[in-house]
């Protein structure tokens, strides 16, 4: 498809030079320094489809992300659509950006206006205007990691502002979006953070049963990891209405696993990194989860032997000092 004509509308990488550094050379160098510390291998035969990855400050989540932007392969993939939620304005559907590029400082992206054109004529998007746009924080922070990861090659963006959806909601996007998770040209991005913990953020759950808060913490963000990967909508929901845990991209994570169960593609879906952005001991700390996950297509293996070897696969916990502002760490 050929895209639609029209004059340039740039977002501005808003959130550079305070939540990442705004120097397209040190940039660069931090995105590549964190890839090539990934461990990993991309196996052809099961590439991957979607991942799941933070948006804090790049002090804080960059490394983690790298652990599931490393399993892109770009040489396959013509579009990224990016599904965030949405921190500052109330939505009770989804928006797509108003604008045709978005600028980061190792390289500007282009949007794909003519599936938000398809999306818009589904009658169940609404748009979400430049100001609106240049607040949210949730999509930004995954676009310098695409625009590295493509830098070259030709891709187009799909940005997706989730709102605040209800279960019916979620299964309604999932079924728009099935189909554009069958294509393998397309690849989607979920930008979420996990638990975030403490008075600040209105949330102290403790099972002192684990230990210290931050064990507690661990186990409670494990345990919606769990779920996720056992690509179950209906058990992600019931996990949160049971613990309520402060995960910011539930909405498009529900999304997600709704599009999954709607495909006709059948997907692995494993976390492979997991941190905290410090230790929480007393009920004075504060921290912020953060998890990378990768969907691949499902490879031969059995679904009882997947999910075995999940639970045996052992995740390492890093912690980070939290030397930085509110604004900085925000989920």
């Amino acid at each position: 498809m050929k895209q639609a004509k029209s004059a340039k509308r740039i977002r501005e990488a808003s959130h550079a030079g305070s939540w990442y550094t705004d120097q397209g050379a040190t940039l660069a160098e931090q995105l590549e320094g964190w890839l090539a510390a990934v461990e990993t291998s991309n196996d052809p035969s099961t590439p991957s489809r979607a991942l799941i990855s933070p948006h804090a400050g790049y002090s804080y989540s960059g490394p983690t992300a790298a652990w599931a932007y490393r399993a892109i392969d770009p040489s396959t993939i013509k579009r990224v659509f990016v599904l965030g939620p949405s921190h500052h304005v109330y939505l009770r559907n989804c928006a797509l950006s108003t604008q045709t590029h978005y600028e980061t400082p190792v390289g500007d992206l282009t949007l794909d206006l003519e599936v938000m054109a398809e999306l818009m004529a589904t009658g169940h998007f609404g748009t979400m205007e430049k100001d609106v746009d240049e607040d949210e924080h949730s999509i930004e922070m995954q676009l310098p990691y695409l625009a590295k990861i493509f830098e070259r090659h030709e891709v187009k963006v799909v940005p997706v502002l989730v709102g605040s959806l209800d279960k019916q909601s979620e299964e309604l996007f999932g079924g728009v979006f099935a189909r554009y998770l069958d294509d393998p040209e397309n690849f989607f991005v979920i930008s979420s953070d996990f638990c975030h913990w403490g008075k600040r953020f209105s949330y102290t759950f403790y099972d002192a049963s684990r230990g210290a808060i931050h064990n507690s913490i661990e186990w409670l963000d494990h345990e919606g990891m769990r779920v996720i990967e056992s690509q179950n909508p209906q058990a992600f929901h019931d996990y949160r209405k049971k613990y309520k845990n402060t995960i910011c991209g539930r909405h498009p994570i529900a999304v997600l696993l709704e599009a999954m169960a709607r495909s006709e593609t059948r997907f692995d879906l494993s976390f492979v990194r997991y941190a905290q952005s410090s230790k929480c001991k007393t009920e004075k700390d504060s921290s912020v989860s953060y998890a990378s996950a990768v969907v691949r297509l499902a490879s031969k293996t059995s679904p009882a032997k997947a999910a075995e070897g999940t639970k045996k696969k052992k995740r390492k916990v890093e912690t980070r000092s939290e030397t930085k502002t509110t604004t900085t760490t925000g989920a």
